[in-house]
């Protein structure tokens, strides 16, 4: 009788996943301990300089390993939960450290937190129901345009703000989608 093959739990993708969730602290850490004394001499852009980069990192993280566990069938219900919540925390910590350093607006960070957190309730009532509601294409928009106001705001470019509100708006967007269809399978 042939024996079915669990699937690895270890794995890159959530390897990948994993350090974004180690990063995300790190990262956060950086951004509001600037007067840290291990940061004495240190001019504060340097700081930003290297917070970036660990975003960058992370976030490079996050579309090999979904392009990998798409493309090498490595999909695993420990990557499912894996993946989403480093996206949160390393997207919380820039936003959250961001707008400790006053680059971004209460209110867009506000909204924001809010829909993640909201969602996220929604992601587990609909799992205890057996309801799949998988990331919609707009919510992969939301996450990019997010990641991309926060490089823009940790650089101070110009438009960075403009961004922040871009994604608001997909942010919210994004969440009605997952309520309307989430009410669609009710």
């Amino acid at each position: 009788m042939p024996q079915t093959q669990k699937p690895q739990i270890i794995n890159i993708p959530n390897i990948l996943a994993f350090i974004r969730l180690l990063i995300a602290p790190l990262m956060f850490f950086l951004l509001v301990n600037r007067d840290n004394a291990l940061f004495v001499g240190i001019h504060y852009s340097w700081i930003d300089y290297a917070a970036a980069f660990l975003f960058v990192l992370a976030s490079a993280t996050d579309f090999f390993d979904g392009y990998i566990a798409r493309t090498f069938d490595q999909i695993t219900m420990m990557g499912q939960i894996l993946d989403p919540l480093a996206d949160k925390m390393l997207t919380l910590a820039g936003f959250l450290g961001l707008m400790v350093l006053d680059r971004a607006n209460e209110w867009a960070v506000f909204l924001i937190i809010t829909r993640e957190l909201f969602i996220t309730g929604l992601r587990v009532s609909a799992v205890s129901q057996n309801i799949g509601i998988s990331a919609s294409w707009m919510g992969k928009v939301k996450t990019v345009v997010q990641m991309i106001a926060i490089g823009f705001l940790l650089m101070e470019w110009e438009g960075a703000d403009i961004l922040l509100w871009v994604a608001v708006g997909l942010t919210l967007y994004s969440g009605y989608e997952y309520v309307r269809d989430f009410l669609r399978h009710q």
